[in-house]
């Protein structure tokens, strides 16, 4: 998705002095039955201002930009906006307010072209009849302030990338005439290429003193694009100051209550035999004579880069891709693992990256999700026994900590984190020897990753062998007993927690030889 460099582009490096305030929230106080979820929650955004709010789910963030957007109208509290006072009572008056948001959930029609789509419910007309020619005219400027000249106005939206439907959403919120831009999660499902791009976008935007909200669990992306953040706690405002005067420690110390450092526990235990030996393992092109072991207790990273494959490795070992050759070995002895059914068979379970589309289904219950894998133990005669359901069900919710209303929710309804604990606890319910978690934290907040890691040492203390794939380098520093690297689908090093750094694994990964010194080739599946 090519772009010519921007202003922002050419000053990626410079932060703006914001000397005017375009938001003012303050008092902001907002209670549902039973729940306090804003509490006198005050926010205040500079003109050209890139404002980064951060907090776990349930902080209070949503509520927040809802209030914000008019969807809801707050208890107390006020909101200025330009110097002007904001009686927000409905979505229109936000967005005649300048205020404009793009959820997660894109608001685009796919059947609908890109212009059509910018000028919904407002194209352009001459009389009584739609003015198509300049209704392309327009379009094709909007298009040119987000980076996408080259982009036809007639290309049908379903037929565009998922990067390529953010910018044209950040297009129609121009053509509103927003002043205030809030994006939620913006990155959730974007390549890093495509990050990078709607980044330069921000900048611009930032130039031409639009304000935008930036709301992320990722961190990293924070410091990057944000003027300042501010963090949010229990439905309040713990901290906000500007990005230079945040570390990720500090961040993360306001976002849980808890120091950085304290998110991963403690790694003494006893490692016994082992567990899950691998040998010569390939599925070409993309997994090359892979080899390692890992001891009952122990906790194995596996790193490298986009490519590398780490995926698949864990995927072949699980049976989702039958092996092409090598061998698996559980408990010492040899596997014949085609299938994920003869995977689990000899004690290996995977919990798969995309919990989106591999992990959950969304419209089932919580119940149903988690009891798919023990169908057998709950039923009789071939009938799933209602008691049994309900008891294995709440117990493997006390278990893993999914916080729901009920077990009847739709687990498509729930957070990112819960709904990965949903996926961990069908896991864990086969009683496996062996854990494959492929990027186990991945998109998740920071409170919710501290509990996934402590389920993981729960595991590894109970005596499994557990395997994580993880590109976040702090986590892998943090849980990982020894580090596999992994580059062209090849062993290109192993390192102990106690020499691990992110220098070194990026050095193996990057430019890694083979541990029996010869060069690998370098192709990446």
């Amino acid at each position: 998705m090519p772009r010519p460099p921007g202003p922002g582009a050419r000053r990626a490096g410079r932060r703006r002095r914001v000397t005017e305030t375009a938001l003012v929230m303050e008092g902001i106080d907002k209670r549902f039955p039973g729940v306090h979820a804003l509490k006198g929650v005050d926010l205040r955004v500079g003109r050209g201002q890139v404002m980064g709010i951060v907090g776990e789910n349930g902080a209070g963030k949503s509520t927040l930009i809802k209030v914000l957007a008019g969807a809801y109208r707050s208890d107390d509290g006020r909101i200025v906006v330009d110097g002007e006072p904001l009686e927000a009572g409905s979505p229109a008056d936000s967005l005649a307010a300048g205020i404009a948001v793009i959820y997660q959930e894109l608001s685009l029609v796919p059947e609908m072209s890109v212009a059509e789509n910018l000028f919904l419910g407002d194209m352009p007309s001459r009389g009584p009849l739609l003015d198509r020619r300049e209704a392309r005219t327009r379009a094709r400027r909007l298009l040119a302030r987000v980076g996408l000249d080259n982009l036809s106005t007639g290309a049908p939206v379903r037929s565009l990338r998922l990067g390529v439907r953010q910018l044209l959403e950040v297009a129609k919120a121009l053509h509103r005439d927003a002043r205030i831009l809030v994006m939620d999660e913006p990155t959730s499902a974007l390549q890093s290429s495509e990050i990078q791009v709607l980044f330069d976008v921000v900048r611009d935007l930032r130039q031409e003193g639009i304000s935008v909200i930036y709301i992320s669990h990722h961190l990293e992306e924070v410091f990057e694009i944000c003027d300042a953040a501010t963090v949010m706690r229990d439905g309040a405002v713990v901290g906000s100051r500007p990005i230079n005067e945040w570390t990720t420690e500090s961040l993360v110390q306001a976002m849980v209550n808890k120091r950085l450092d304290s998110l991963f526990p403690s790694r003494e235990r006893e490692l016994g035999e082992v567990a899950l030996e691998v040998k010569n393992l390939s599925l070409e092109p993309r997994v090359r004579d892979v080899s390692f072991s890992v001891r009952r207790g122990e906790i194995l990273g596996l790193a490298g880069v986009v490519g590398a494959g780490r995926t698949e490795t864990l995927k072949t070992i699980a049976g989702v891709t039958p092996a092409t050759g090598g061998e698996i070995l559980v408990k010492g002895q040899g596997r014949k693992i085609r299938t994920v059914s003869e995977g689990l068979d000899s004690g290996i379970v995977y919990v798969p990256e995309d919990r989106g589309t591999e992990g959950i289904i969304h419209s089932a219950s919580i119940n149903e999700n988690m009891i798919l894998s023990v169908l057998d133990r709950i039923s009789r005669a071939g009938f799933v026994d209602g008691g049994r359901y309900r008891s294995f069900g709440q117990r493997l919710r006390e278990r893993f900590g999914v916080r729901a209303s009920s077990l009847k929710q739709e687990a498509g309804l729930l957070s990112g984190g819960n709904q990965q604990k949903v996926v961990l606890a069908r896991a864990m319910a086969t009683e496996p020897s062996v854990v494959l978690l492929d990027e186990p934290t991945r998109g998740i907040d920071v409170g919710a990753k501290s509990e996934i890691y402590d389920h993981m040492l729960e595991i590894a203390a109970g005596g499994g062998a557990v395997v994580m794939v993880s590109s976040e380098f702090p986590e892998l520093l943090g849980m990982a007993d020894r580090i596999v690297v992994l580059r062209g689908g090849r062993v290109v090093g192993e390192i102990s927690s106690a020499e691990a750094d992110q220098e070194k694994i990026l050095e193996y990964a990057t430019s890694g030889t083979e541990e029996n010194g010869a060069e690998t080739d370098g192709e990446e599946g």
